[in-house]
């Protein structure tokens, strides 16, 4: 699911701070050794274990937060690692910076391994009989290394170490994750398959597959080690120098994608470097990984609301998305004309929030997500706040609906009073049926309601129910005329468009658009407020992750294709996605010296973005504090924004400083 080179990016502040404290460790390591005295990593302890089957002694790492010892009952997510000797620092110092409230459990090499054997190989001599999966056919070394215990091995961990880490120590038992890397990734991808519910969480560093892939293919046929739901997170790295490891990775995706089950997330990313210098970016890119899959699972358990989450301490920079099998093909930035550094530095800037408050930003080109980005409050499986671009989803669904022959296009030129039949027509304002779906799509329907009633009516939300807001609007506007039909951005309109689609669509709106739009998009992790109608607000109050607003757009950039299917006509988007409405540069708040032209379509903007002398055409959802969704058909190009900040200018962001890395 990768490609030949892969970008990690780290916040420089913490690069520095990692560069100051490895000086400082080094310099006090120095002193120490004068002193002939040993090095301890803080908040940290070694247990002796005995394996209850084997007899075998082991030792655990186990290094507490800092806030374990504050005097809370709190339960804590744990991170259970192998090569507990050659990893606990790596992790420790990852962990201080980017996961802090986490206890982590380092496993060692048994102990008390014959002497010979610890001399001749060393400490780690025990891996090679507990990670692997298969006895060797040379009978010399399988009868010195005992190679194939990884099930004895696996007994141990589940019966002893981990009953032992929760039976002694505050740890939460439904959030446990497993690291491991080479042999320990192969073991890992065991645990995985034979027994999928001892971790919540997967990180297999450059999982040493070669020939192992039948055995693990046995091994899921059975049926005691195919669960209904594996409710797992597989994240698999390598590196892009290991050529023959990655089609051994890429095999054992597939026998994971083969389960078809919805509740395992597999991602594979590609770190640059070989299998040795690989691994130190492994661990802190897979504790980012980790940070962000424990801290979504924190906020769900205690329903934190998007409000109240907690900035990301490290921005999660991606220049080699994961493909998360959810039907958006990724690629790698620097690939097909882009220039990374232009976007590497923006996203420094926009770290150093030097350009307001940003929560996400994505870029697609060709068709492929190039680079996924999060800060502040954006997480990946998140939704967030939609604000305004609610509009643009409510006009894709009304155009889902003609696709599916509810509507005609020629419907849209209908009076949306013709469609609501519970409306009491002898009261409505003169004018009334001037307004026909194509204005309130544009925003033209010539309504004017006096500031300040509609909150009056809302003051007895009975009467607002059903079409009773729709009947409130038309008998509380002041006269419409063809005059009065001109472009004011307002809530009314996309009201009237939602309550056309409840009309026409059998059940109702709600169910049409969950069935007959997100669903077929793939969108399962969203939220969409009722209006006081009692219909899905038209206006605001949806909320959909960054990856699925990306969705949105390639429907639209794909001419309402998806997936092979046309789920919305392309006569529709040719219209309701251009310009429809021209917008005066001065009526509107995001035009500047480079983005220009300004008009309007059914919810979705448009305007010229300006680059050396050269105007590239836009179309764009829109939702205030940053909720973009900006499309270049010239160039292919397609850029996804969040944010919490009205000050955010993703088109001048765009036409400045991303158009120059995707022109040739």
């Amino acid at each position: 699911m990768k490609h030949p080179i892969t970008v990690i990016q780290i916040n420089r502040h913490m690069y520095r701070q990692l560069c100051i404290s490895l000086i400082c460790f080094i310099s006090f390591s120095g002193s120490l050794a004068s002193e002939r005295q040993g090095f301890q990593i803080p908040r940290t302890e070694i247990v002796p274990i005995e394996n209850s089957a084997t007899g075998g002694l082991y030792e655990l790492y186990i290094k507490l937060p800092n806030t374990y010892s504050d005097g809370s009952e709190d339960e804590y997510p744990v991170i259970y690692f192998t090569d507990a000797d050659w990893h606990i620092e790596l992790l420790s110092a990852a962990q201080e910076y980017l996961l802090e409230e986490v206890i982590l459990v380092g496993i060692s090499w048994q102990k008390d391994m014959p002497t010979r054997l610890l001399e001749e190989v060393g400490p780690h001599v025990s891996r090679f009989r507990d990670y692997t999966l298969l006895e060797s056919s040379n009978a010399d070394r399988q009868s010195k290394y005992q190679f194939g215990n990884a099930g004895s091995h696996l007994r141990f961990i589940r019966e002893d170490v981990i009953t032992h880490v929760e039976k002694h120590y505050r740890a939460n038992s439904h959030n446990r994750s497993y690291f491991g890397y080479s042999a320990g990734g192969l073991f890992g991808s065991y645990i995985a398959i034979a027994r999928p519910d001892t971790f919540k969480n997967y990180l297999l560093g450059s999982p040493s597959l070669d020939g192992d892939i039948p055995y693990l293919t046995e091994l899921l046929e059975k049926s005691e080690s195919s669960p209904a739901k594996m409710d797992a997170n597989i994240y698999i790295t390598h590196g892009s120098l290991e050529k023959g490891r990655q089609g051994y990775i890429d095999q054992y995706i597939a026998l994971l994608n083969s389960i078809g089950d919805e509740t395992l997330s597999v991602s594979k990313v590609q770190i640059e470097g070989s299998h040795q210098t690989a691994f130190p970016m492994t661990g802190v890119r897979g504790v980012t990984w980790l940070s962000n899959l424990i801290n979504e699972a924190l906020a769900e358990q205690t329903e934190v609301t998007f409000r109240d989450i907690a900035p990301l301490k490290l921005e999660f920079v991606d220049a080699s998305p994961a493909d998360l099998n959810d039907s958006i093909p990724v690629g790698v930035l620097g690939h097909d004309a882009s220039d990374r550094r232009r976007i590497m530095q923006i996203a420094h800037e926009i770290a150093d929030q030097k350009h307001a408050r940003v929560d996400s930003l994505l870029i697609a080109h060709k068709g492929k997500l190039l680079f996924e980005s999060y800060y502040l409050r954006g997480r990946r499986n998140m939704p967030h706040p939609q604000a305004s671009a609610t509009k643009a989803y409510t006009g894709l669904a009304l155009g889902r609906a003609i696709q599916m022959g509810y509507m005609t296009m020629e419907d849209l030129h209908r009076p949306v009073i013709s469609f609501l039949t519970d409306l009491d027509k002898n009261t409505l304002v003169e004018g009334a049926e001037l307004v026909t779906l194509h204005h309130a799509l544009t925003m033209t329907s010539g309504l004017r309601i006096p500031e300040g009633t509609l909150d009056e009516l809302e003051k007895n939300p009975k009467q607002l129910q059903g079409q009773g807001l729709i009947q409130a609007y038309f008998e509380h506007s002041e006269t419409i005329t063809p005059q009065s039909q001109t472009f004011l951005y307002q809530g009314t309109d996309p009201s009237m468009v939602m309550h056309v689609l409840e009309t026409v669509v059998p059940g109702s709106a709600k169910q049409f658009i969950e069935q007959e739009v997100l669903t077929k998009l793939g969108i399962t992790t969203f939220d969409w407020n009722e209006s006081v109608s009692g219909l899905p607000s038209a206006g605001s109050g949806s909320a959909m992750t960054s990856r699925d607003m990306l969705k949105w757009g390639m429907l639209v950039a794909n001419k309402g294709s998806w997936q092979g299917e046309q789920l919305i006509p392309e006569a529709y988007l040719d219209i309701g996605t251009n310009k429809v409405i021209h917008i005066e540069p001065d009526d509107i708040f995001f035009t500047n010296s480079v983005v220009t032209n300004p008009g309007y379509g059914y919810f979705w903007w448009q305007a010229d973005l300006e680059y050396d002398g050269k105007r590239y055409f836009s179309r764009s959802a829109q939702g205030g504090g940053g909720q973009y969704i900006i499309l270049i058909d010239e160039l292919d190009l397609m850029v996804v924004t969040t944010g919490h900040d009205r000050e955010m200018r993703p088109l001048r962001l765009t036409a400045e400083r991303i158009l120059p890395a995707f022109i040739k």
